[in-house]
């Protein structure tokens, strides 16, 4: 059987029926034996830097994985931007390089570069080195990416091989690497220590979504009545409205909700590294009376030495400590009154932002208009940039696949490819891209491809004509002017973009208009830009929630 119509065959037996991909020389035989199939699409991008950012966003918003496309070289280490976000956030994706031939390898051939290039920006890197074990090394790839703690897995395929027509290995079924147990002691532990707290607080993150453990999750916080404050990478896994939803760790975490993590006599960590964005660095006090519970035996006693460390599936073990909880009496009884006085603390220190309603808009207000016209179950995703930070501490997301945000690594220019991801793993919902326009810059070429593919996708731009996040800095810590890298003089008008890029553009600047004419690109069919100009001089959350 050729090479080309096997990998192929493979990827529609493990269910990965979604190819993103800018198409080559190097991969068209690949890209012919999909061209005959109704099972299997490929959807083309504009550069490769999207590619795994929409496979990123698929996965998130699905539960279920896609897989990227590449030529070597220049397209392989486009993608690697997106590759090492998904691996930061244990994002499961098959990027597929077709790679330089063995024989030519080493003599600088076309686009070349050596395989182990790739090394650190992916769970594991597979080189196919025989034509006969394509498929077996394609199967052993999608476990990996599958196997819990999941990641970005890249496979090379030497492009001479993709149009041989060989014996190919078979490979037997192997089972994947599950937690299907949790350290019992551990956790009876864990629930002596959680039960007598009296002011006990949770800190979930993106391991909750990963395990599909928001139930879990919010079994045990209702059990403890313990406040609930997640993590940047956390954001939906348990409702923004549920009344022991405290806030959000991230850049712009402030006194209210430092204070109540201070403020708490034991933590459950549990799906986070607590890594140093959450953190600020490790600056946050979180008690010494710590459960933490990860996959990565590696996280424990990173940052925080835990009373107890779990090395566990998130639900499994969540279920197992409600369980243990249940059959102790539990000291904390005022988590709701905590939660709701964070709440409130936080609301009091917005309300100046919100209280502006004329164009230029904060980004706070703007959001909150932007929320008022969007369906509660639609799904968002959002951008890097300085207005993310607002949209993870005043944006309301309320289902854990619902919202899609990069974690640490923050790159810029993912928010309109994950939305498209988002929207072809979930083509009967209604899917949001909220950007800024410094992030959108970074990947204007794919409403291109929104126009081009037909994708049902609503992109809202805050356009303030300024990297704003870093202007403000260098403008308060060093000797740059305000505003020192904004193009105020040079305005950019996305939506005469967009038009000229086959997308329907619509224009808004007050709050109602907002909400107007957002909620009614939702309704519309086909791609819809939305520009809202802001504020380039507002606060940063950073500054603003630690005043």
């Amino acid at each position: 059987m050729k090479v080309n119509e096997a990998i192929v065959d493979c990827l529609a037996e493990n269910d990965v029926d979604t190819l993103f991909g800018i198409p080559g020389k190097q991969s068209l035989p690949l890209n012919e034996s999909i061209s005959d199939r109704d099972d299997v699409r490929f959807v083309m991008a504009r550069h490769e830097t999207a590619v795994s950012h929409q496979a990123w966003g698929y996965a998130e918003t699905s539960g279920g994985m896609a897989a990227t496309v590449v030529i070597p070289g220049p397209g392989d280490m486009n993608a690697m931007n997106g590759l090492k976000n998904a691996l930061n956030d244990c994002t499961p994706l098959l990027h597929i390089a077709v790679e330089t031939e063995p024989e030519i390898r080493g003599g600088d051939g076309i686009h070349e570069t050596p395989p182990d290039t790739y090394d650190n920006v992916v769970k594991e890197n597979i080189t196919v080195e025989t034509p006969e074990s394509t498929v077996a090394e394609l199967g052993r790839a999608i476990d990996v990416a599958q196997t819990a703690p999941k990641g970005p897995v890249r496979i090379g395929i030497p492009k001479n091989f993709l149009k041989m027509d060989v014996p190919l290995a078979e490979r037997g079924d192997i089972d994947r690497q599950s937690f299907s147990g949790v350290p019992d002691a551990n956790v009876a532990a864990a629930a002596d220590l959680l039960a007598s707290a009296a002011r006990p607080i949770i800190v979930a993150g993106g391991g909750v979504r990963a395990a599909d453990a928001s139930d879990e999750l919010r079994a045990v916080a209702e059990r403890l009545e313990a406040p609930v404050v997640l993590t940047y990478k956390g954001k939906a896994v348990f409702p923004d409205d549920h009344e022991l939803m405290a806030g959000v760790l991230c850049g712009g975490t402030g006194t209210a909700v430092k204070g109540l993590v201070a403020d708490a006599d034991a933590a459950l960590g549990v799906g986070t590294d607590f890594d140093a964005v959450t953190t600020h660095n490790w600056s946050i006090e979180i008690p010494d009376d710590l459960v933490h519970v990860t996959l990565d035996a590696d996280d424990i006693g990173t940052g925080y030495d835990p009373a107890i460390g779990i090395v566990a599936d998130a639900a499994r073990t969540l279920e197992a400590l409600d369980d243990a909880l249940a059959g102790r009496s539990i000291a904390g009884a005022n988590g709701r009154e905590r939660a709701s006085e964070t709440r409130e603390a936080v609301d009091a220190r917005l309300e100046e932002l919100r209280t502006v309603t004329e164009a230029p808009l904060t980004s706070v207000r703007a959001l909150d208009a932007i929320r008022a016209g969007t369906p509660r179950d639609a799904i968002v995703a959002v951008d890097a940039g300085g207005f993310r930070l607002w949209t993870l501490l005043t944006f309301p997301a309320y289902e854990p696949r619902d919202y899609v945000n990069p974690g640490s690594w923050a790159t810029m220019g993912s928010g309109v490819p994950s939305a498209i991801g988002a929207k072809l793993a979930n083509p009967e919902r209604d899917v949001v891209a909220l950007t800024g326009d410094g992030g959108l810059l970074m990947c204007l070429h794919e409403l291109h491809t929104l126009a081009a593919e037909g994708i049902d996708v609503t992109v809202v731009v805050l356009n303030n004509s300024d990297y704003a996040i870093i202007s403000e800095e260098a403008g308060r810590s060093y000797r740059m002017d305000e505003g020192e890298y904004g193009w105020e003089g040079t305005p950019v008008s996305y939506a005469t973009v967009a038009e000229g890029l086959g997308v329907d553009v619509e224009r808004a600047g007050t709050p109602d208009e907002i909400e107007t004419t957002v909620a009614d690109a939702i309704a519309s069919d086909g791609p819809t830009l939305v520009e809202i100009p802001t504020d380039p001089y507002e606060p940063q959350s950073s500054i603003w929630m630690n005043e």
